[in-house]
């Protein structure tokens, strides 16, 4: 999923990209996002076969180590388990060339920790793209302990050349906007325990403001990635620990397990998909949770969705996670989607004020 898309971005700016992967016909597959990116562009009248020609021969599929010989950046974009960056990271990084950065695309994994398979930490760095990468705009970069200010600068070069705004977040589980993040989806699967209407709740999240429903967006996101979040957050021994995901893995693990519903990706999760795009709440989603008699306020499930979100980023702040509300505002509008108002009437101060 962000891998193609990374190959992508890079491209159209120009740079010449290697999309290695477990299989020629994995990177392949990862490749031809990019021409079916510009099949819909062709058919809209704004790219030609020779813009689609131009870009797609700068992607050079691989299943080989050795083809990301003298690559100036490497960035791993496997699943959220700390062993597998580990190895990927030892058995890619010698292939940089002098003074590379190599760059973790993780969503919430601490960026020290992940820097100690390194034998370079201090040219390591975490570049966090959103999902889809070809419309997100915002990229999240990380610095570890021991990244120095000349790999930071060469992540921030990389995210303006390929025509995306990047903010610098300081080293935490989940960083600022995955934390924030998944609040949102945290709250939308309490209300749906809670009894209410699937399809009220992301009606009432768009229309307080989110870009797409807290179960809709759950589903893009794909219930895998947070099955395998939470793992190895489990296995870190800090799930959990520093923001309340615990509904929306509980039943993102028994949709997994119960039913083998991982997300639209994966073929479905909340929602069935049709042919055409369109979709719908899966009908067991009723069976399992929906209560008729349970009703609340749409201004109260309104605010739940959003003041959650709201508390923890007040939360980012105190605790240094962020390093100004600029960079608060910029992630919240890019990252999250989170309600123009809301971030209007941020105080540019730090809060003073403990919240628990």
């Amino acid at each position: 999923m962000m891998g193609q898309g990374i190959a992508y971005s890079s491209a159209c700016a120009g740079i010449e990209v290697v999309l290695k992967d477990t299989s020629i016909e994995a990177a392949e597959k990862g490749k031809t996002y990019t021409a079916q990116i510009f099949d819909k562009q062709i058919n809209r009248g704004r790219k030609t076969e020779a813009d689609k020609t131009k870009v797609l021969d700068l992607i050079k599929t691989s299943a080989d180590y050795a083809d990301l010989q003298g690559c100036d950046l490497i960035i791993e974009a496997v699943f959220e388990n700390v062993e597998l960056k580990a190895m990927v990271t030892k058995d890619a990084e010698s292939f940089l060339a002098d003074g590379g950065v190599f760059a973790s695309n993780t969503s919430t994994l601490p960026i020290t920790r992940l820097a100690e398979a390194s034998s370079k930490p201090e040219n390591f760095i975490g570049i966090h793209f959103f999902s889809p990468v070809d419309k997100m705009p915002l990229i999240e970069i990380i610095c570890g302990e021991k990244t120095s200010d000349e790999t930071l600068a060469k992540a921030f070069d990389y995210a303006r050349a390929i025509r995306k705004t990047p903010i610098i977040v300081n080293d935490s589980l989940g960083f600022f906007t995955s934390r924030v993040f998944v609040t949102y989806l945290d709250e939308g699967a309490r209300l749906l325990k809670e009894g209410l209407d699937p399809v009220l709740i992301d009606n009432l999240g768009a229309h307080a403001g989110m870009p797409v429903g807290p179960l809709a967006v759950q589903d893009e996101v794909s219930q895998e990635l947070s099955r395998k979040a939470a793992e190895t957050h489990r296995e870190l021994g800090v799930f959990c620990s520093q923001f309340d995901c615990s509904v929306n893995t509980e039943i993102s693990e028994m949709l997994i397990a119960d039913y083998n519903r991982g997300g639209r990706y994966h073929g479905g999760g909340y929602y069935e998909y049709a042919a055409d795009g369109s979709k719908r709440i899966w009908p067991q989603i009723y069976t399992l949770f929906h209560k008729p008699e349970v009703t609340l306020p749409h201004q109260d499930i309104k605010d739940r969705l959003i003041v959650r979100q709201v508390i923890e980023s007040l939360k980012c702040l105190q605790e240094g996670v962020l390093s100004s509300v600029a960079d608060g505002n910029v992630g919240s509008l890019l990252g999250i989607g989170a309600p123009p108002g809301q971030v209007a009437s941020c105080k540019s101060s730090t809060p003073t004020s403990t919240i628990t």
